[in-house]
């Protein structure tokens, strides 16, 4: 046997989650299923594990992933499997596979751990969990108001003040037109183009336009792409459903950005996409997207000829839990993991004892913890309150033998004395206000 220890480090680009890192990912959780629930979405999920074909079927337009960013390999029965990159084929396949049978439209939502093979960075990991939230067969475009609703709504219940993000809009039919107009018909590869807009130097960015666009037109189109006022929208939106979008978000109380040059990468956009930005104290965009999504209105394509619309975005973890760190938006209730109670015996004998005691109080609903160690009462005390628990109860003979305990109230040294049952509602009262 060799004697070289294994290292203590986690696979390159995943995350151990010790008991506080698993409090804050439960509160993001929690808080993104209210946030959908109160919408009227309903879960679904999957398993990790997806035949690498489903992937593969969605031929070039998928190469990079397929061939460089998937974690694919052959099962024991000679299948290629794939740990899923993304929900959307998934759930495309789910939908083909009971399509006859669901009552369109659909309010989806799922929140799966997924899996690309990219270089680990500030916001980007191997693995990660991501909020998506989809409707399914709404036509009108109230379903991307409504969608695009929602994400706001999910920025506010995190408590983040709407001064803080901007929503950008854009339609991939008015950026088609507007691609039209300047000698272009190529949408897939200058969306690849424009989508890097941002990322790169103003002249570099110039140059990689002329791939996809006359060169005596770059100027023009590159002054477009910085035109953000709805003339433009009126001069190439015939249908105006792009300002529909804007106005009925507007009757609800959500402001949003056009923004031309917005492009959303993949490939499967058909309609309005818009992202969710993070702005500095000067309201300017600082380049870290929240949340992103659009309209696609070919799902289920490869596995059907009957296409299902839909509108949806996608919300990763590991983004959102930098910036609410960052901004100090994670509840200090949020990060204590300790029970409400700690029990103390005296000695290792009374551990029995005090684990009835801890039972009893249990039964009302009331989180509660025995410290079994060996240590004197006065470490076990110190100990319960670096934790952060509420009350403590030391439990000796005399406790045992009368059946009458003492609970202490930490943050304001209040005693009070009785029967375990008696003593509940002592405790979720002062609960309550701690």
């Amino acid at each position: 046997m060799s004697d070289k220890k294994l290292s203590t480090d986690s696979y390159k680009g995943v995350r151990d989650f010790y008991p506080a890192d698993m409090a804050v990912q439960k509160y993001i959780f929690e808080t993104w299923t209210k946030t959908a629930e109160s919408f009227g979405f309903e879960r679904y999920d999957a398993s990790i594990l997806e035949p690498a074909d489903l992937y593969k079927a969605k031929g070039a337009e998928n190469e990079e992933l397929v061939n460089e960013q998937t974690y694919t390999f052959t099962d024991r029965g000679g299948r290629e499997v794939t740990l899923r990159p993304e929900m959307t084929p998934t759930v495309a396949r789910m939908i083909a596979g009971k399509q006859r049978e669901l009552a369109l439209p659909l309010r989806w939502y799922s929140i799966p751990n997924l899996f690309r093979y990219e270089r680990p960075q500030k916001g980007r990991l191997r693995e990660h969990w991501q909020f998506n939230c989809d409707i399914f067969g709404g036509d009108e475009i109230t379903a991307d108001i409504e969608l695009i609703a929602l994400a706001y709504q999910t920025m506010i219940n995190f408590g983040v003040n709407p001064q803080k993000f901007i929503i950008k809009i854009n339609h991939r039919t008015f950026l088609r037109e507007l691609l039209r107009k300047n000698g272009s018909n190529d949408i897939i590869s200058a969306t690849r183009v424009i989508d890097r807009m941002d990322k790169l130097p103003v002249e570099e960015f110039k140059e990689l336009l002329k791939e996809v666009v006359p060169e005596n037109n770059v100027e023009k189109f590159y002054t477009e792409l910085n035109q953000a006022d709805k003339s433009l929208i009126d001069s190439v939106d015939t249908n105006l459903s792009l300002m529909r979008v804007i106005d009925g978000l507007r009757e609800l109380g959500i402001e949003t950005a056009f923004s031309p040059s917005l492009a959303r990468g993949f490939d499967y956009y058909t309609g309005t996409i818009f992202e969710v930005f993070e702005v500095d104290q000067g309201g300017n965009p600082t380049g870290r997207a929240m949340l992103g999504g659009g309209r696609y209105d070919n799902l289920t394509m490869m596995f059907s000829n009957e296409p299902v619309s839909g509108i949806g975005f996608g919300m990763g973890d590991v983004t959102l839990r930098d910036f609410l760190e960052e901004n100090n938006l994670i509840p200090e209730r949020v990060r204590s993991t300790t029970a409400t109670v700690t029990v103390i015996p005296e000695t290792i004998e009374q551990n029995l004892p005090a684990e009835k005691i801890a039972s009893e109080i249990r039964q009302a609903g009331i989180s509660v913890a025995t410290d079994i160690g060996s240590q004197k009462t006065d470490k076990k005390k110190a100990r319960a309150s670096d934790r952060g628990t509420k009350f403590i109860i030391v439990i000796g003979e005399t406790e045992i033998t009368s059946g009458i305990i003492t609970v202490k109230n930490l943050k304001t040294s209040e005693e009070k004395s009785g029967t375990p049952s008696e003593l509940t509602d002592f405790i979720k009262q002062n609960t309550s206000v701690n």
